[in-house]
């Protein structure tokens, strides 16, 4: 059903005292079927940020006979907004406010904000995510060294430390959550306790399980922060703990599309590291078999040994020479997207893809080269990546014109914007658009074949079928469009924070 068609279906159902138009939602007190919400910074002297609504289907902010000029999601007061975490299916987003460390939750259904998360502190880093049960947040504090789960129910909170933790990467069921330091080469991962391994501490951490690095609460422990690591050992209270998990600089982690496996992505060189590289670790029970950790080490032996197909290892690590700092999955297919230090000292943005289905790098063929060349970025940097109509994949990056690109036009005519538009059916990058500012955040309008852009503080429209930009000036914001998510998406998969 087109939006067009939707709106009308909606108008006769409320007619009949039913205001649903798609998947039992509820049609929003703007009308409006296809709206893209975006995250403003600074709007105006007085506020620090507000979340813009826009009609897609028609590129306007106003209703589309014009008797409504604007609509927003009521109530936000976070400052400066920089993500918001996209959830459709339970029509509600979480956005994060970078000034005052708030976590705020956006109702879709009514256009209005539902509070704020409960038991976060002090000021969090952006890596920050709710589950889709809206039970728990889980947050990342690099200032006060530690993540915080916080119950949004009982309005309990838990701090586990882990100095210098600046990144968690949260599996979609929320069942996983999973801890970077910064300039490490070590994993960790949460743990909720059952309750026969509930402990009575005496005092301190003589008595913890020799696994778990922290837990909370101490006399009578519901979380538990463990190191990943080949267990020789189980100690009194059932935990196995043993050598840790040797990475190289490991940055984040996504997930496989039955939420079975995680994919660790080390940075490697673009975090002053040596490899980058994909391992894989089984999300259940993430224990792992005696001495494993040399199969998963990112060496130059482990590097070289194939990885076998699923089902065959309990992990290992794929080698990915020319970047390993975001990836997204589909299917059988990640795009592992990453920087690589090139000979003239300045980086260069490239994508791989790897065969899930073999766990091998895909060949590269004159049809169908890969690694590609994609938009230059600041290295370690998480960029932002989604799955749009058209068989396209985008990808946003920040600083570019820190990189080869700009910085040697003759041998990349093609230019060094900051936004890529990649082909996944002919696996070839179609557009590389022009530079216009840091690319913060990309929403696929999904069956409208376009997506919204936040780049350089402004919003920008593109069309899937060819890249070519559409009008955008009935869409354009006073202040600074820093995120922008597509709150009718059928599917929380429409988000780029994951």
């Amino acid at each position: 059903m087109s939006a067009a068609a939707a709106l009308v279906a909606a108008a006769a159902l409320a007619g009949c005292g039913t205001t649903t138009y798609f998947a039992g939602r509820t049609l929003p007190p703007s009308g409006i079927a296809n709206r893209v919400m975006i995250a403003v910074q600074n709007p105006n002297p007085s506020v620090k940020g507000a979340l813009e609504i826009v009609d897609a289907y028609y590129d306007i902010r106003s209703s589309y006979n014009s008797k409504v000029s604007s609509f927003s999601i009521a109530g936000f007061g976070g400052g400066l907004p920089v993500t918001i975490q996209n959830m459709p299916e339970e029509q509600m987003g979480a956005v994060y406010g970078s000034a005052d460390g708030s976590l705020t939750f956006a109702n879709y259904a009514n256009e209005a904000t539902n509070g704020t998360a409960q038991g976060l502190g002090t000021l969090t880093s952006s890596s920050i995510f709710i589950t889709r049960s809206e039970l728990w947040v889980f947050a990342a504090n690099q200032i006060s060294h530690y993540l915080t789960a916080a119950n949004q129910v009982t309005s309990l909170s838990y701090n586990l430390g882990l100095p210098d933790i600046y990144r968690i990467s949260v599996n979609p069921g929320g069942s996983l959550v999973m801890a970077f330091q910064q300039n490490t080469n070590y994993v960790y991962y949460l743990r909720q306790l059952s309750g026969a391994q509930s402990i009575a501490y005496a005092s301190g951490s003589g008595s913890w399980p020799k696994a778990a690095i922290d837990c909370e609460p101490q006399t009578g422990p519901l979380w538990c922060l463990f190191q990943a690591q080949s267990p020789d050992h189980l100690d009194a209270t059932g935990n196995y703990y043993g050598a840790p998990l040797v990475f190289d600089h490991p940055i984040k982690a996504v997930f496989s599309s039955d939420g079975s496996t995680a994919y660790v992505l080390s940075c490697g060189p673009e975090c002053n590291g040596n490899n980058s590289s994909v391992s894989l670790l089984p999300v259940a029970p993430m224990i792992f078999t005696v001495g494993q950790q040399s199969g998963l080490l990112p060496t130059a032996a482990a590097l070289s040994t194939p990885c076998g197909a699923p089902g065959t290892s309990n992990g290992c690590t794929i080698s990915v020479p020319n970047g390993a700092s975001n990836a997204l999955v589909s299917g059988t297919t990640m795009y592992v997207v990453g920087q690589k230090l090139m000979p003239d000292g300045y980086w260069g943005g490239y994508m791989t893809r790897l065969n899930l289905a073999t766990n091998t790098v895909v060949p590269s063929t004159s049809a169908s080269p890969n690694p590609v060349s994609i938009s230059d970025g600041a290295p370690g940097t998480a960029s932002r990546m989604i799955q749009a109509d058209d068989n396209t994949l985008w990808i946003g990056m920040i600083k570019c014109t820190n990189g080869e690109r700009y910085n040697n036009p003759v041998a990349y005519p093609s230019g060094y914007g900051c936004l890529t538009m990649f082909n996944t059916s002919t696996n070839s990058v179609t557009m590389l658009e022009p530079y216009i500012g840091d690319a913060t955040g990309i929403a696929a309008v999904t069956t409208l074949h376009k997506i919204y852009t936040a780049e350089g503080g402004q919003v920008y429209i593109y069309s899937t079928v060819d890249g070519a930009s559409i009008d955008n000036q009935f869409v354009t914001v006073t202040g600074t469009a820093y995120d922008v998510a597509y709150i009718d998406a059928t599917s929380d998969a429409n988000n780029t924070v994951y």
